[in-house]
């Protein structure tokens, strides 16, 4: 590998950093919209179908499904249809604990989900983390164990809903890693939120229509936009760098709901949350990082072992 093709591999568009950022800027939005409606009294399955009904209709517009349909063929429904269940099933627990959590709170125990997903992703995708990954996967747990404090009367049933809103999303996640090799990105993104709609509908006819003012519908149809626009940056972010040159990015969410839970909700995290919150990115941030390096390693190896092949051809 050339020197310049290495220098071009390390370097991240800025397009595509602002495209990352401009996602978990929307995604925070989704999630103040969201906690704001739980308190107003909306039912949260009804906030997750409304969620997914405007994902649903702002993808099909933006990718234009009507021009080349072929590009939502789905390879294996059924796949989309489970992966669309731990979708719904990790927003509607989000929800839930926002009614009972901060903001910073629920983001902080999600950032969890990259090292839940580096453990599981041994034993589901046949990619097995060393004994440093591991390391800082423990190390990260503590950081969930300092927010929560389960035994000093801190852990509550808000933390129960947000752990497995966590653990649902990182299924979710390593479907998805799994999937991507025989389904469309824009299959994935489409069903993403087509799969949970239908599997929420029928609980409108137990849970009806909510009786709130016009603002609160109004944020209620946002809510799509700020999921559908979300992932659409997400893409685009995607389509200019690699999934380990954006890793870090996620992370300034953690801004982003501090400043919404202070501004909106006049809500601060405390210090043991902060703490905790810090313990967490460190240790996704490390698993980042070696991760890249492991990369960069194995990457290494096979072009020594071409070269030596080429010299003897």
């Amino acid at each position: 590998m050339s020197i310049s093709s290495r220098s071009q591999d390390n370097t991240t568009p800025v397009a595509a950093i602002l495209y990352m950022v401009a996602a978990y800027i929307l995604f925070t939005f989704l999630d103040t919209s969201s906690k704001y409606l739980v308190l107003a009294g909306v039912t949260p399955v009804f906030i997750a179908w409304m969620r997914f009904a405007g994902h649903v209709a702002l993808v099909a517009g933006l990718f234009r499904s009507w021009r080349d349909p072929s590009r939502f063929r789905a390879a294996s429904l059924t796949s989309h249809v489970v992966r669309g269940a731990f979708l719904s099933g990790s927003t509607i627990c989000n929800f839930l604990a926002l009614r009972h959590l901060q903001l910073a709170e629920t983001t902080s125990i999600y950032f969890f989900g990259p090292m839940l997903i580096t453990a599981l992703a041994g034993p589901l995708l046949g990619e097995w983390a060393g004994w440093r990954r591991w390391l800082a996967i423990l190390a990260g747990f503590a950081g969930v164990l300092v927010i929560t404090r389960p035994g000093v009367g801190v852990f509550g049933v808000g933390h129960v809903f947000a752990l497995c809103a966590m653990v649902s999303n990182s299924i979710y996640v390593i479907m998805t890693r799994r999937m991507s090799a025989t389904e469309t990105p824009e299959s994935l993104v489409f069903y993403s939120a087509l799969a949970p709609m239908i599997l929420l509908t029928p609980t409108l006819f137990f849970t009806g229509w909510p009786s709130v003012g016009p603002f609160q519908w109004f944020i209620l149809l946002l809510l799509g936009v700020f999921g559908g626009l979300g992932h659409w940056c997400l893409i685009q972010a995607y389509r200019q760098a690699t999934t380990t040159a954006l890793a870090p990015y996620p992370y300034t969410q953690m801004v982003w709901m501090i400043l919404a839970g202070w501004l909106i909700f006049d809500q601060f995290p405390d210090d043991w949350t902060l703490v905790g919150a810090a313990i967490i990115v460190a240790s996704g941030l490390y698993i980042v990082h070696r991760e890249h390096r492991l990369r960069v390693r194995n990457r290494a190896i096979v072009d020594a072992e071409a070269e030596v092949v080429a010299k003897k051809l």
